[in-house]
């Protein structure tokens, strides 16, 4: 009944196999949450695969309907342990985004854990069902060993967080009293080295949209009515090089952020940005010019072009288009005024001469930016706690380069929010060939019974609800 028998108990649970199959079997649910043909089987991964779990570790667990009409519904399961003790709320996502079949290595399919070498491949594999099947494993593990966990734990688990989780704020503002809780130590993203644990509080927002130039019905010969005709792919791309300079520094003055403190900068003075052979090599000469690359990732906005079109790029054809689109993304981190990115845009735009470009923002919402302070007594618990069971300082980070819902549990429910990231930056998230690393699996493992092992040991400032 230690601390080290509860660590033991997850070596024994991943060595001896059951960790990858558990794994493969939630992998085994098709959950597409952005594919309208998968929606029945949203409720069913969490009916079948969390529900028997959860009651069996003491859970009482309950599923409710989305607010929003047609979204996927929400489990939310409890134990409850004592009316004097700290109460953790922790989340994950059982939904994914598309399988994109066929693009993947040859060998492997989305919905089949395929084990080469020390990875495991599989849609979800790791965004985000290893990541809760690893928490949720680490709680049995502190209940097996000391018969109880000695706090009280809530858990939420959705299905739409791949659609910017309609109605989790809706319910959550619903159920304020039913989460109630201390602190969310949840777990998703990746770390910054696959070798080394990592903490993030808060995440950078996203607003997507499209700009639009329609100018005309129909094509027309590019020699009969080339120079005649107005070209909207070059205007639009020469509304689109405004926003930005060559190197992608931000023209926009609203979308340039306030909050890159000294605080903040001296937090990312230390952080590694490099990610290793499986990712991409970081391009040194792009972005903020006056910043590190640390500090344009995780501390400043970030302009993107998802997607253009205009023709048929597949079958180019001797016309000039009618219309031309681009699909594009602002990140965004605290200090940003989420409510003027549009308008600021429109302002530009038009003072630039491009009245004629529309911008339609997208159908579905985004995260919010958030952040709390790397000194909070909950980064600093969980960050001595991480320390103690792997012998490495973890790498903290002010708040995540990505989003996620973190807006919800912060600003709704009003918690100090600590993520702990089971996956590394090249896992292929959201691409072909999504993975994660067995070592990596084995080590959060660790992680998390330790940190769930010292919440219940008691937590003196809980109380203050800080």
């Amino acid at each position: 009944m230690t601390r080290a028998s509860a660590i033991s108990a997850v070596h024994d649970y991943f060595d001896g196999g059951r960790f990858q199959a558990d794994l493969a079997a939630l992998v085994a649910h098709p959950t597409e949450s952005q594919n309208p043909e998968a929606a029945a089987e949203l409720p069913r991964y969490l009916n079948e695969a969390m529900i028997p779990r959860l009651e069996a570790a003491g859970f009482t667990c309950r599923i409710f309907d989305n607010p929003v009409p047609k979204a996927p519904p929400l489990l939310v399961g409890v134990r409850h342990e004592g009316d004097g003790l700290p109460t953790v709320l922790t989340y994950g996502h059982g939904d994914v985004i598309r399988a994109q079949e066929g693009m993947w290595k040859e060998g492997l399919e989305p919905f089949k854990l395929i084990e080469r070498g020390d990875r495991l491949y599989g849609r979800g594999s790791a965004d985000n069902k290893s990541q809760h099947l690893i928490n949720i494993a680490a709680l049995e593990a502190v209940i097996a060993t000391r018969g109880s966990l000695g706090f009280n734990v809530k858990i939420v688990i959705e299905m739409a967080e791949e659609t910017g989780s309609p109605g989790l704020g809706d319910f959550f503002t619903a159920e304020k009293d039913l989460l109630a809780a201390d602190v969310l130590i949840a777990s998703d993203g990746p770390r910054l080295q696959p070798e080394t644990p990592a903490m993030f509080m808060g995440s950078r927002g996203g607003i997507t949209f499209d700009l639009s130039v329609d100018l005309r019905e129909g094509a027309h010969h590019s020699g009969n009515w080339g120079g005649l005709l107005a070209d909207p792919a070059m205007i639009l791309a020469q509304a689109l090089s405004t926003i930005s300079d060559k190197r992608g520094q931000l023209l926009i003055p609203e979308w340039r952020p306030t909050s890159l403190t000294p605080e903040v900068r001296a937090a990312l003075a230390e952080l590694p940005i490099e990610a290793g052979a499986d990712s991409p090599q970081i391009d040194h000469d792009w972005g903020e010019e006056s910043l590190t690359p640390a500090e344009r990732a995780y501390g400043w906005n970030s302009f993107a072009i998802l997607a253009m079109k205009s023709g048929v790029p597949e079958a180019p054809v001797n016309a000039i288009s009618a219309s031309a689109r681009a699909t594009c993304q602002l990140r965004y981190v605290v200090g940003t005024d989420a409510e003027a990115v549009l308008p600021s845009l429109r302002r530009h735009l038009d003072a630039h001469g491009f009245e004629m470009v529309r911008i339609t923002p997208a159908e579905r919402g985004f995260f919010a930016a958030t952040r709390l302070d790397p000194t909070h007594p909950w980064v600093l618990f969980v960050r001595d706690s991480i320390e103690a069971t792997t012998g490495k300082a973890p790498h903290v980070l002010p708040n995540l380069a990505g989003s996620l819902p973190n807006d919800t549990f912060a600003d709704i429910l009003g918690l100090p929010t600590v993520w702990v990231p089971h996956s590394y930056r090249g896992c292929s998230q959201h691409a072909p060939n999504e993975h994660v690393l067995k070592p990596v699996c084995r080590e959060a493992l660790e992680v998390m019974a330790g940190v769930f092992w010292d919440v219940g040991k008691g937590v003196p400032f809980h109380a203050s609800r800080s």
